[in-house]
């Protein structure tokens, strides 16, 4: 889809929404925000009401309020350093593949004090989040992040086993949580941090990891009985299957708890598909269970037109069936329309075909949830990749057009192609993307 010997997919490759670090939120959110609310937090609070007291011995009282506020003050700057620099420590080892430096790293935290929640949400999963952006920038390979994330996949392995404070004992007064990757999505990390986290605060958790086929799971349910699922996404475009998942998972008496960036930052994809609840990360997903979910009823099961009326038009069902036919056609329009292509050679060829199945998947999964946003965020978000790599993000363009001929009978598909394309039209050719981008 460019007019060079570069398909689009040689400054792409694999660049889809979540393979940029929030796909690797999922149920611990984004790493960014992981913000602690532990004991600081508390002594913070403790210390206002101190000072906040009117009693005969006030002035002692407002002195020893402010000296209770320096001090947690200074604790909170001093931990605030420390996890700057444990960050700092994790990047540079995982960026270098020295797994053994990272893995100490994060060891050395823990024999310090610092509570194993705290180095999963404040350290590693921020450190995630980075390589990321780096993925995102150009800045390091597909190879790398995967490498790095194998390595964060490893360390957090190892944690689970060593022993350390809990909140309460495990099954003392936690739920059985069965922890899930949807069918199709393979960014596992997210799901695995939640199941940490649920760990440590005391529930029983069965980890299945990625890619759990929704038949397999529900056999599973039924030999294990859980009082809880936690399905994770990353990807928008198993959105349809969540949806499957979600309803089979109901069907059986199970409540459902729904995760992770392909549900959407606010989890509104997650209420359209009829989850039980949604949580942001991984602290949120642990309240939601201490406030406890009711069973749905066994007959819970479903048409999906049910929670998704607008699915009556089949739009749907004829483009993500229709997939290998658009593909093919719109191929064969770009070498109409792009001699350069015709030079292409096979591994060319099939990048660029993969780049058209990538932007199809995703006006399916946006017909599928009747929301323009999913659509145009993927056109929006690969021009930032394409951008960070020098390419203009409106090379997307000319397949566009040509799915939209395709298409013609289609009026939601082709109002979503259309809003899609003005999206890309009102960029600002290669504009500077803060934390991206080639010179960045």
């Amino acid at each position: 889809m460019t007019d060079s010997r570069d398909s689009m997919a040689d400054h792409l490759h694999e660049a889809r929404p979540g393979a940029d670090g929030s796909a690797e939120t999922a149920l611990t959110g984004e790493a960014g925000r992981a913000v602690a609310a532990g004991p600081i937090g508390r002594a913070g609070r403790a210390g206002r009401g101190v000072a906040s007291g009117w009693r005969p011995d006030a002035v002692d009282v407002v002195a020893v309020g402010r000296t209770g506020r320096a001090a947690v003050a200074a604790d909170e700057e001093s931990r605030h350093v420390l996890l700057s620099r444990a960050r700092d420590e994790l990047w540079q080892a995982v960026d270098a593949r020295d797994e053994p430096t990272a893995a100490q790293a994060v060891f050395d935290l823990l024999d310090s004090g610092l509570a194993a929640e705290d180095v999963l949400l404040e350290v590693i999963a921020p450190v995630q989040h980075r390589v990321g952006v780096e993925w995102a920038a150009g800045r390091i390979t597909v190879a790398q992040e995967h490498a790095a994330t194998a390595v964060h996949d490893r360390i957090i392995a190892a944690m689970a086993h060593r022993p350390g404070p809990r909140s309460r004992e495990p099954g003392a007064t936690g739920m059985s949580v069965t922890v899930a990757c949807v069918e199709g999505e393979w960014h596992a990390l997210p799901a695995r941090i939640l199941a940490e986290t649920l760990r440590l605060r005391g529930h029983t958790v069965d980890f299945l990891g990625a890619q759990v086929p929704t038949p397999h799971l529900i056999a599973h349910l039924h030999r294990t009985a859980p009082d809880v699922v936690a399905l994770s996404s990353s990807l928008p475009t198993r959105l349809p299957t969540a949806h499957a998942a979600i309803t089979a998972v109901q069907a059986t008496g199970v409540p459902v708890l729904a995760g992770g960036a392909a549900f959407a930052p606010d989890g509104r994809y997650a209420r359209r598909l009829g989850a039980d609840a949604w949580a942001a990360e991984a602290r949120e997903a642990a309240e939601v269970l201490g406030r406890g979910l009711s069973r749905p009823h066994v007959d819970a099961a479903r048409p999906a037109v049910e929670d998704l009326p607008h699915l009556i038009d089949q739009e749907y069902t004829m483009v993500s069936r229709g997939k290998r036919q658009l593909v093919k056609n719109t191929l064969a329009g770009l070498e109409r329309r792009l001699p350069a292509m015709r030079s292409y050679g096979e591994a060319e060829r099939e990048r660029t075909a993969e780049d058209v199945a990538h932007i199809v998947d995703f006006l399916a999964a946006a017909l599928y949830i009747d929301d323009v946003r999913l659509f145009t965020g993927f056109l929006d978000w690969t021009g930032d990749i394409l951008e960070a790599r020098g390419v203009s993000a409106r090379v997307l363009l000319p397949g566009l057009d040509l799915l939209q001929v395709d298409l013609k009978d289609f009026p939601r598909a082709l109002d979503l192609l259309g809003q899609g394309a003005a999206v890309l039209h009102g960029r600002d050719p290669f504009p500077t993307i803060s934390g991206t981008g080639a010179g960045a």
